[in-house]
């Protein structure tokens, strides 16, 4: 970022500094309650609601999508996952890239790319043609994704930041919950295409404030060029291996479709693989995955953010055309699940720092799992308050029970030379499980074709998936009892953090690792853990994968 601590504790310039929005030269860091502070925080706050809102409405506007291009439900899937499989892709890259060459620039950039193919999306006139608007405007997200949190760091006095990231975190939260009244409110008062061409005048305003207020930062310290061939490799690897996931229950494997998909899959895996490894500045550095506790966090993460993933995006149509609630009724079903887990999340990271990440995670897996079960209650004129309130309640406890202490081991497990990595890392995991596990799910279950048309042909293929997604959660509590270890491995000084959760475009301030003035134990060893001082912040949310940097400051809880 653009302090780092002097060898005196104090925050010292490092050579990309912050220059004003004009570009005259450099600039000082802004306080939190400056004029332009709170210009930076609106800018950031709404231009990155817009990708989060657009995720949520469109799982929102998938039935009445399908009645009005007459598609499948396969077709409806890969709406879905084309925007998801260039986001998750692509994040890696798109955060080393914004440190490169300026987070304000490639902000903008994937602003003004993402209104564009909003544009196209609502322009569709068929379904492939919003198939691949919604892939490009998923590389868009990707730009912002990582970019938006970035400035905020990038711009604020180390003493503001912890305060300013909680105020972008918190308005995240509310936009989550907004986001389903306002998509529900376009569909039911227009057409399914309001809900991209809504984005246009947010993103001019957003464009404005952005370009007139938020000065501009980038990390001059990385070398070497960015790794475009292993971007490339890995966006044909998950393509190939997410069509192959689909076309595999119709066709078997001897359909000539999975059999040139798998080719392809395992070709392109190769060739990632290769480039990682003998690359000089890879995007994916292999020596991220060699702490055991590493791999573990990152694997309970798989399942866990797959099983659940996969549940959410059946919930709200099978809301619909199960139990025919409105759209507006349909999509506002998990808000419970933004509240709860964003009220929670903060004392839930407290809470593991004491506990250790483990009791938390167990008890946050068997919560989804009792969630999961519930939901098989779902039938025609399943009532709210009985049926669908306490599978979002539970699933909200859940989760803020479970995503803070996960995305804690991730984080204190890694190296602290690769601590942004090691967050961007877990990021997209996340995202990938989304995207293999909504790709696997309906069609396994027999939900393809015309098929979700039918109430009671949907009922069945939901059943079978919330039993799915309560088995993986199971096994998720299993996974965590095993590998994850007690208070932390190598203990690391308090880090704040923004915790991305798996409700769309949640993202929760908490503070981990060992609190100033205690003394943390791992598992394994009962010696005291060496001292770090003047350890930076990680950025948690965002899919920063060009080097960690950071500045040290104050520790506490958000």
């Amino acid at each position: 970022m653009t302090c780092r601590p002097d060898p005196h504790g104090e925050a010292a310039s490092q050579p990309g500094e912050l220059s004003p929005a004009d570009g005259s030269g450099p600039h000082e860091l802004l306080r939190y309650r400056s004029a332009q502070g709170r210009w930076v925080l609106a800018a950031m706050i709404v231009g990155s609601s817009v990708a989060g809102i657009d995720s949520t409405v469109v799982a929102v506007a998938l039935p009445a999508i399908g009645r009005n291009l007459h598609v499948g439900f396969q077709d409806l899937q890969w709406t879905v996952l084309s925007y998801t499989l260039t986001m998750a892709s692509l994040i890696l890259l798109a955060g080393s890239l914004s440190d490169r060459w300026g987070r304000r620039r490639v902000f903008l950039v994937g602003l003004c790319w993402f209104t564009v193919a909003s544009v196209l999306c609502a322009a569709a006139p068929g379904i492939g043609w919003l198939i691949a608007a919604r892939a490009v405007q998923g590389i868009g997200g990707a730009l912002m994704t990582p970019a938006s949190l970035a400035i905020i760091e990038a711009a604020f006095q180390p003493s503001d930041r912890t305060h300013a990231i909680g105020t972008w975190a918190g308005f995240s939260g509310v936009s989550s919950a907004i986001a389903p009244f306002l998509g529900g409110w376009l569909l039911e008062a227009g057409s399914w295409r309001w809900i991209f061409l809504i984005n246009v005048p947010v993103a001019a305003a957003v464009a404005w404030m952005t370009q007139r207020h938020v000065p501009e930062s980038r990390d001059t310290s990385q070398s070497g060029r960015a790794d475009w061939t292993g971007a490339l490799a890995c966006v044909v690897a998950l393509a190939a291996i997410t069509y192959a996931i689909i076309v595999l229950p119709g066709g078997g494997v001897s359909s000539p479709r999975f059999v040139a998909a798998a080719v392809l899959a395992v070709g392109s895996s190769a060739t990632f693989a290769v480039t990682e490894w003998r690359k000089s500045h890879p995007m994916l550095p292999p020596a991220i995955f060699r702490p055991a506790q590493f791999r573990a966090a990152n694997a309970v993460t798989f399942v866990t953010n797959g099983a659940l993933g996969g549940f959410a995006f059946v919930f709200i149509p099978a809301l619909e055309i199960i139990a025919g609630y409105s759209p507006v009724v349909a999509g506002s079903a998990l808000v419970p699940v933004t509240v709860v887990t964003l009220l929670l999340s903060g004392p839930s990271g407290q809470l593991a720092q004491r506990i250790g990440p483990r009791p938390q995670l167990v008890a946050g897996c068997l919560l989804c799992t009792v969630a999961s079960m519930l939901a098989v209650r779902l039938g025609p004129h399943a009532g709210y308050w009985t049926v669908v309130l306490p599978v979002a309640f539970l699933f909200g406890l859940g989760l803020a029970s479970l995503i803070p202490p996960l995305t804690a081991s991730a984080m204190n497990s890694a190296p602290d030379s690769l601590a942004g990595l090691a967050s961007g890392v877990n990021n997209a995991v996340a995202r990938v499980a989304g995207l293999l596990w909504i790709a696997a799910l309906p069609p396994i279950t027999g939900l393809t074709g015309a098929s979700y048309t039918d109430p009671v042909q949907f009922q069945s293929s939901f059943a079978q998936i919330s039993w799915i997604c309560a088995a993986a959660f199971a096994c998720a509590a299993v996974l965590s009892a095993i590998f994850i270890t007690g208070p932390g491995g190598p203990a690391l000084a308090p880090r704040p953090a923004v915790v991305q959760t798996p409700v769309p475009h949640l993202a929760c301030p908490i503070a981990f690792g060992p609190r100033a003035g205690t003394t943390s134990y791992s598992d394994s060893s009962r010696k005291p853990p060496r001292k770090r001082r003047n350890s930076p912040p990680s950025r948690v949310s965002g899919g920063e994968g060009g080097g960690a940097s950071g500045s040290s400051r104050p520790t506490g809880s958000s």
